[in-house]
This record gives C-alpha cells, sequence and structure tokens, in this order.
C-alpha cells in the first residue's frame, strides 16, 4: 500500500469553555484532494493550524510521509513541504505582493526573480495579480489570490486550503479547480476546507466530517448529494428560503452621478454612479472583485466624504459630506468584507465591539453615567449570540478567537440588531457554513419584509439571485442599468460582468 502523505492519530486541542479538536484521526494520500467539512466552529481550521505548526496539539501524533514529526513552526511546515492559505490572511499591508511572497520563499532569488515568478505563476493560473502594487490597495479577492500564488510557488507536498474560493467570481473558482487537479495529478495532497459542498463534489475525491470537534463520517462527495453532505455536516438540511413579494416603499438611499477619483494609483475610478434603493427591497450588485465596489462602498458608508454635495442622499438628507457616525444617526449600517480590522476590532470582547456602531438611544442605551454600562452590553451581545447561533465562549469572547464564519454572523447579527432603516451588507456570508448562511439569508429578507432598504454586494450570484429583488452589475467603476432578478439570467449577468453593457454616460 502506498504509504500516507500525512497521518493524524487522536488529535485533540482545547481551548477556555472550547473543546476544538476531539480524538480526531485522518489520513491523506499523495494527490489525493481531501475535503475537511464542518460547520462553523466545527474545529476544520484549529486542525488546519495544528498541521502547519501555528498551533500546538494537547494530545496525538503526527506522521507525514510515514515518519512521525512534530511540527513546532510553520516555517519547519513549509520546510517539510507543507503550505498553508490562511482563510484570514497573513500579509502586510504596506508592502508589495512581491516583496510579501519574498518573506516566504529562499532568500537566493532576488526581489525582480519572485516578482516575475508572480506573474508567471498569475498568468498560467488566471489569478491575475500586479506584483508592483501595495497589499493595503487590493480588495479582499485579489489578496486571496495572492495567497494562493505564493503557497503553490513553494511547490508543496501538501497544500492546505481555507475557503480558498469564498471570495472568487466562478469563473475564477473554474480556473482554479483545473490548477488543483493539475497540482494533484504530479503528486501534490490537498487539504480542502470549503462550505460550498457543490465544490467539494465536483473537486474532493474524499471528505472527512466533522461536528463539534469529532469525526463523525468519511465518503466520497462525487457519490453524495448537497442534501446528504448537509445531514452530515449539521445533523439536518438547511431551511428554505421564504420569500414575498416585495412592496418597495419611498427611496431610502438615493446616489446621483456620483463620480469619484481614485485615492491611489491602484484603485478604481467611479463614473456618473446613480442608483435607488427603496424601502422593502433588496437591492444586489454583482461583479468581479476591483471593479469599484469598493470605492463605492467607501462613498456609502462615510469612511470617502469627497462625494460632490447632493450625490447622496437618505431620504430627504443630503448625506456626501458625512461621516459614517453622523449617516448612522439617519439610520445607516454597514458590514464591510473585512471581519477583522474593520468590522471588528481583534482584541476586544464582543460586548465592546457592539459600540463600534451603537449610538447613544433610549432603544440602545449603553452608557450610564458617562460610564460604559458593561453588563446591559454584555447583555445586548449574549442576546445577539443566541439569536444568530454564534460558537462563542460568552460576550466577552475576544473576536479574534472566533472562526471566520461565527465572527461574520456575529457581525451581521450585530448591525440587523441595530433595526437600521438602510443596511449594506458586503460578502454577508463568505466563509459561512450553509446552516448559517441560510440563516443569515432569511435575516436579510426577514430585514426588507419589515421595511429596511438592503443593498447588498456580492461575488455569489447564486446568493445574489435568492436575495435580490433588483440587480446592477458593477465593471471598471462603472454600474449598469437595474434589472429585475427575476428577468434576469446568469448568462447575462456575467456578460455584464466583463462591461458589455450601455449606460447614459456610455461614452463619457
Amino acid at each position: 500500500m502506498t504509504t500516507a502523505r500525512l497521518q493524524l492519530i487522536d488529535i485533540s486541542k482545547s481551548y477556555p469553555g472550547v473543546r476544538a479538536n476531539d480524538a480526531v484521526s485522518m489520513s491523506v494520500k499523495p494527490g489525493e484532494i481531501h475535503a475537511v467539512l464542518g460547520e462553523n466552529g466545527a474545529g476544520k481550521s484549529t486542525l488546519m493550524k495544528i498541521i502547519y505548526g501555528a498551533v500546538k496539539p494537547d494530545a496525538g501524533s503526527m506522521l507525514f510521509n510515514g515518519q512521525p514529526v512534530q511540527i513546532r513552526n510553520p516555517q519547519e511546515a513549509r520546510a517539510l513541504g507543507i503550505a498553508m492559505v490562511f482563510q484570514h490572511f497573513s500579509l502586510f499591508g504596506t508592502i508589495t505582493v512581491a516583496e510579501n511572497v519574498w518573506l516566504g520563499l529562499d532568500r537566493s532569488l532576488s526581489l525582480a526573480e519572485v516578482a516575475q515568478s508572480i506573474s508567471a505563476k498569475a498568468s498560467e493560473y488566471g489569478l491575475d495579480i500586479d506584483p508592483t502594487r501595495p497589499v493595503h490597495t487590493l480588495s479582499v479577492g485579489e489578496m486571496q489570490r495572492v495567497e494562493i500564488i505564493r503557497a503553490l510557488l513553494t511547490q508543496p507536498q501538501l497544500l492546505i486550503l481555507d475557503e480558498p474560493t469564498s471570495v472568487l467570481v466562478p469563473q475564477a473558482v473554474e480556473k482554479l479547480f483545473v490548477v488543483l487537479k493539475k497540482v494533484a495529478s504530479a503528486g501534490c495532497s490537498i487539504l480542502y476546507i470549503s462550505h460550498k459542498l457543490h465544490e467539494i463534489r465536483e473537486l474532493c475525491d474524499v471528505c472527512t466530517v466533522l461536528r463539534s470537534g469529532k469525526v463523525t463520517g468519511v465518503c466520497q462527495p462525487a457519490q453524495e448529494s448537497n442534501a446528504s453532505l448537509s445531514r452530515l455536516m449539521i445533523g439536518a438540511e438547511p431551511a428554505a428560503l421564504t420569500r414575498h413579494q416585495p412592496r418597495p416603499g419611498a427611496p431610502v438611499l438615493r446616489v446621483q452621478d456620483l463620480s469619484l477619483a481614485r485615492e491611489d494609483q491602484f484603485g478604481v475610478d467611479l463614473h456618473h454612479i446613480t442608483l435607488e434603493v427603496h424601502a422593502g427591497e433588496v437591492l444586489g450588485i454583482a461583479g468581479v472583485s476591483g471593479n469599484g465596489q469598493r470605492e463605492l462602498l467607501y462613498a456609502l458608508s462615510g469612511e470617502d466624504v469627497r462625494s460632490s454635495a447632493g450625490s447622496i442622499q437618505m431620504g430627504e438628507h443630503d448625506v456626501s459630506g458625512l461621516g459614517p457616525g453622523e449617516r448612522r444617526q439617519f439610520g445607516l449600517h454597514f458590514v464591510p468584507e473585512e471581519r477583522l480590522g474593520r468590522g471588528a476590532v481583534p482584541s476586544l470582547g464582543l460586548a465592546h465591539n457592539l459600540l463600534l456602531t451603537r449610538i447613544e438611544s433610549i432603544s440602545h442605551p449603553r452608557f450610564a453615567g458617562g460610564w460604559i454600562a458593561v453588563e446591559r452590553l454584555e447583555r445586548q451581545a449574549k442576546q445577539i449570540i443566541q439569536r444568530f447561533n454564534v460558537k462563542a465562549s460568552g460576550p466577552r469572547a475576544a473576536a479574534r478567537s472566533l472562526s471566520g464564519g461565527n465572527l461574520q454572523k456575529y457581525i451581521v447579527g450585530r448591525e440587523i440588531d441595530a433595526k437600521p432603516k438602510l443596511l449594506i451588507v458586503s460578502q454577508p456570508t463568505w466563509g459561512v457554513d450553509v446552516g448559517a448562511a441560510a440563516q443569515i439569508r432569511g435575516e436579510i429578507l426577514a430585514l426588507r419584509d419589515a421595511g429596511c432598504a438592503v443593498l447588498v454586494v456580492s461575488e455569489e450570484l447564486e446568493e445574489l439571485f435568492e436575495l435580490s429583488d433588483r440587480l446592477h452589475v458593477m465593471a471598471r467603476g462603472r454600474l449598469s442599468p437595474s434589472i429585475a432578478a427575476a428577468k434576469a439570467s446568469v448568462e447575462q449577468i456575467g456578460e455584464w460582468m466583463s462591461g458589455l453593457f450601455q449606460t447614459d454616460h456610455a461614452q463619457a
């Protein structure tokens, strides 16, 4: 029999109040694409970090190519031939793509050689990226490409991918799958974490299922259905979305002829953006990452206040020059795509993270005589944790201690709990398991049915078709005409994502 590339024997790891891995055993063959499936908080990411040396297990043993190993840090893992792409990126924002990649490679290579290698690999894999760009100018989707290219450049024997397609559009996912199958055919083993069940069925040879830190099953995904994989993962199929006929009211957000020059050389200029979001409707914006979505969201949230007077209105109020706090007073709440750093302060507890987007009011009191009313704050955080089924040790748990999907549920829950008049959400279910994704989408539709205006920016077309009443597409800083979601097709939206649409300012 072929020696296993990786063998785990009774791996266990506990944190205060949480048993992340409970006697996990698993075997991965050379050239095998092996999925690890489980709901948010099931212990998948912890297990991958143990294999990569970023976390030390409490008990258990590991064999690599048949030899017992104790990997004390990621450097030792890379020396063995193990590479990992994390769900939360490990990139330095102040330096370039090439410099970030250079840090993890053989320093005998010059920076110019590394940049050339990045360009060659990016072209080969269809993951377009400029090695000279500073990382802080990249969108989340572009950062994902950098991480994948960096890992593949090390020519690993075992490649660990934690939610690698969460911010990639379908065309890019197809190209990535071609690459991964090619890498596996050359003998590299791949450990693949994803909540997208159709991806696992299409790509993976074997699937190990985790629930509450324990292995609950091993299967061949190609022989399973989405429903059967859901049952293995969460014990049930996710509830079907209930959609009611929309009853749009008055416009809550009006954007009129918004044009903005990019703030840095790698940004995207916005050209004549015009849109309306009505009370009681969900407006979706599709598009490939890096086409101006970030710049538009900065302008709408109030982080960029350069908009000309009258170009952004909420109801009868011109909010073009107002910052985020002032816009919240008019009922605008925003969920950014970057969970850690913008959506939440990593070192703060969940309760104190509530203070980021709460204004003082009778309905949401947070101060008492100039002091933070901690008990009241923790009580409110606990209600959000329970309502959105967030797996955390409690309201004092640091944001960075949560799995990506659980933190996403908390941040979305925090903004929905604020009872907004206008909710803007970027990538609402990025890295979230199928059950939690169904819950978040259901809450968004319930908010819309209660009269809230909702703007959703997502790179997942399936999600946008499920949620949206109307759709726009963003391409090269321009916005397509609006189309009713019921009348749109995937093919048409795909064409528009390539910029093939006409606007009133098409010749501008």
